[in-house]
């Protein structure tokens, strides 16, 4: 069922390498670095400092930051059916042109409210710039042969803790956090808008006329209503609460066993060349995994690795270690999530159906910060709420050995095809 890209059935463009603009993969990697470390890396640096200064409560700023969160989510379907249609061009450089906006408000922030409105402006440039647009041009772009295209994209992308955390924390060591926030929203300016606006530029292929690969007669909204589908979003919802709750407690957590700021940003963005690390080695299991056991084995290491942030209280190397370990299973989940519609229905429909899959993920996501700050206090601390999240961890990988597609579907959906293509030749025959 799996392998290292789409199957020639399934491939979402024409042939050719010369639907491969040269500038798109290198813009995209700079761009998710610098969207990824800046609109989403920056917050938990600058939130203990946010709250010192302005005494707002955590809740209330962390609510803000999840809210924008579910608004990405939401608008990531129907951004998906967009790029579909027409492309990551315009969609992309919007988004960038909103992300800075957005922290330009978020910045001059008087109030709770006006602090909540920057966030949810935010929201739509995570959807607009964040991973799924990017995976959809190269996915569209880069067919069959899109995982290396996706791999380079989120090897880059790896680096966005490990760069912008430090260097937030750094800057917020001198500046304000607005100041802060200022000086990252001209850099997200300087270097997001005019990449997307000049390298994605090419023209968007048509998707492929053949059909998915289980070759389903309703299509899309087929697939989205199938059991195979809404497990495989059970599992990566489950999976993405807990990992993304993992992300934003971890400074808390060591800030609560006695480490600096400073060390807890560095270990929170070590785990960014974990991410790296891990995706090198995404290809290699690919080739020597299903799709289902893969799902099963990743999410479940997962888990391993929240349950030793709650087990391991120092040295402070050891958690450094366990923080890149983390990062390689995030790395690796990434490319999991990023792959899962092709591995198992093909790409012509790719952006609807990546945009509806990460739509209850991303939400998860989203509720995971604030409800990790809302349970940490009558858990008894961040450690006790990371073994609830390992646990979250396990539910979601004893789930996904459900969500493969059986290879009887996949005979039927065949021979339901072939009549189809059959009985309109029959018809012209007769007449």
């Amino acid at each position: 069922m799996t392998t290292l890209g789409t199957p020639p059935h399934g491939a979402a463009t024409g042939s050719g390498d010369r639907s491969r603009p040269r500038a798109v993969l290198p813009a995209l990697c700079a761009t998710q670095i610098v969207s990824w470390g800046i609109v989403y890396y920056a917050f938990p640096v600058l939130n203990p400092q946010i709250t010192s200064e302005t005494g707002w409560p955590a809740g209330a700023t962390t609510a803000a930051f999840s809210l924008g969160l579910v608004v990405s989510a939401l608008t990531g379907i129907r951004v998906g059916r967009i790029l579909d249609r027409r492309g990551p061009r315009a969609v992309m450089t919007t988004g960038s042109v909103v992300g800075v906006v957005s922290l330009l408000i978020v910045a001059a922030a008087p109030n709770i409210p006006v602090f909540i409105a920057g966030w949810t402006l935010a929201g739509l440039a995570m959807a607009a710039t964040f991973y799924q647009p990017a995976f959809a041009a190269l996915t569209r772009w880069w067919a069959p042969e899109h995982v290396r295209a996706l791999t380079i994209v989120t090897l880059a992308g790896g680096l966005a803790s490990t760069a912008f955390a430090p260097l937030t924390a750094a800057l917020a060591g001198h500046l304000s956090w607005r100041y802060t926030y200022l000086v990252l929203a001209g850099i997200l300016a300087a270097v997001t808008i005019p990449a997307h606006a000049l390298a994605l530029r090419a023209p968007w292929p048509n998707p492929a006329t053949a059909p998915a690969r289980t070759g389903t007669s309703a299509g899309a909204a087929g697939v989205v209503r199938s059991r195979p589908f809404l497990l495989l979003a059970t599992a990566f919802t489950l999976s993405a609460f807990a990992m993304y709750a993992v992300v934003v407690a971890l400074v808390p957590l060591l800030l609560e066993r006695g480490y600096t700021t400073s060390q807890s940003a560095w270990a929170l963005g070590i785990g960014g060349a974990g991410q790296t690390l891990g995706r090198t080695l995404y290809a290699a299991l690919a080739r020597r995994t299903a799709a289902t056991a893969r799902t099963m084995i990743l999410i479940a290491l997962g888990g391993l690795t929240t349950a030793a942030f709650a087990a391991v209280p120092g040295p402070y190397a050891l958690l450094i270690a366990v923080s890149v370990v983390a990062g390689m299973v995030r790395g690796n989940l990434t490319l999991l999530q990023a792959t899962a519609i092709t591995d198992r229905w093909g790409a012509t429909h790719y952006g609807r159906l990546s945009g509806v899959l990460a739509a209850p993920a991303t939400t998860a996501a989203a509720l995971a910060p604030f409800a990790g700050a809302a349970l940490a206090t009558p858990l008894g601390g961040y450690g006790p709420l990371f073994l609830l999240l390992a646990s979250v961890s396990v539910a979601a990988a004893l789930t996904a050995p459900w969500t493969g597609i059986p290879r009887t579907s996949l005979r039927d959906s065949h021979k339901r095809s072939v009549k189809r293509r059959s009985v309109p030749v029959f018809r012209r025959t007769s007449r």
